[in-house]
């Protein structure tokens, strides 16, 4: 139920939580009893999302029947990806895997 807000000419303003259904239907006052007539004082309080969260979500919408890339070359070009790179001292002095998979079939594990 939403909270409404209402104005006596008496009291002054005050809040009542309504059905949507008596929206516009005058509230007994809290204080004198007396008919007050439904007011908008202050702006309605909309729950909001984070501005980082909607931001992506609008680039989803916006990306969802025609995706674009976002980078201007293909993947694995060798401005990016790293190739011609050189490894780390670290990296290269590690052993290989004891088990890898085979060439010829990659979804065999070999025993």
């Amino acid at each position: 139920m939403p909270v409404y807000e209402y104005a006596c000419d008496d009291c002054g303003p005050f809040t009542a939580l309504r059905p949507m259904a008596a929206f516009q239907d005058p509230h007994a006052c809290p204080l004198c009893g007396d008919e007050a007539p439904r007011v908008m004082l202050t702006a309605p309080a909309l729950a909001g999302m984070d501005p980082s969260r909607r931001i992506a979500m609008a680039t989803n919408e916006r990306s969802s029947h025609a995706p674009k890339s976002s980078k201007s070359h293909a993947p694995g070009c060798g401005c990016c990806s790293g190739r011609g790179l050189k490894t780390p001292a670290s990296a290269a002095a590690q052993p290989p895997a004891v088990k890898s998979f085979p060439n010829a079939r990659p979804w065999m594990i070999s025993h």
